[in-house]
């Protein structure tokens, strides 16, 4: 009878599992701190690969800032920072490759900030990014909402 496990052992592997998947996804975007100088960030495009992928994403906590950011990877090279924090009830939205998609209620925003499904009346909250050789400059002093 090799190979047969009990109900019990049955149940206990498919809870590991199951918790393995579910905190898998809890882990999936790393939260990089980042120095801030002057309201500004400056991130080297070389530092973070994930940036030149298709639809590229990373989350960055700016120090002294209260709230993580996610740094968008855009066509054409551009790049955008957004907070994370859905206008609706301020859970943390989801990349979703060209989605950022709240877990609570199903608001859906693009890319770029913009409501693409509610109930979210508002956008994210964005911030101006340039760009200095391989560099980006994050100025977090003009957030708009």
């Amino acid at each position: 009878m090799s190979g047969v496990i009990d109900r019990r052992a049955f149940v206990v592997r498919c809870t590991g599992v199951g918790a393995a998947l579910v905190l898998g996804g809890c882990v999936a975007m790393v939260t990089y701190p980042v120095p801030m100088l002057q309201g500004r960030v400056r991130l080297s495009i070389a530092d973070y690969p994930d940036l030149a992928a298709p639809n590229g994403a990373i989350k960055i906590l700016p120090m002294q800032h209260d709230q993580p950011l996610y740094v968008l990877a855009q066509d054409g090279g551009e790049f955008v920072a957004v907070s994370p924090i859905c206008t609706h009830r301020g859970c943390t939205v989801d990349v979703h490759g060209a989605r950022l998609v709240c877990p609570c209620h199903g608001s859906t925003y693009s890319r770029t900030g913009e409501v693409l499904r509610g109930p979210a009346q508002r956008r994210l909250t964005s911030y101006r990014v340039s760009r200095q050789g391989d560099a980006l400059i994050i100025d977090l002093t003009t957030a708009r909402s």
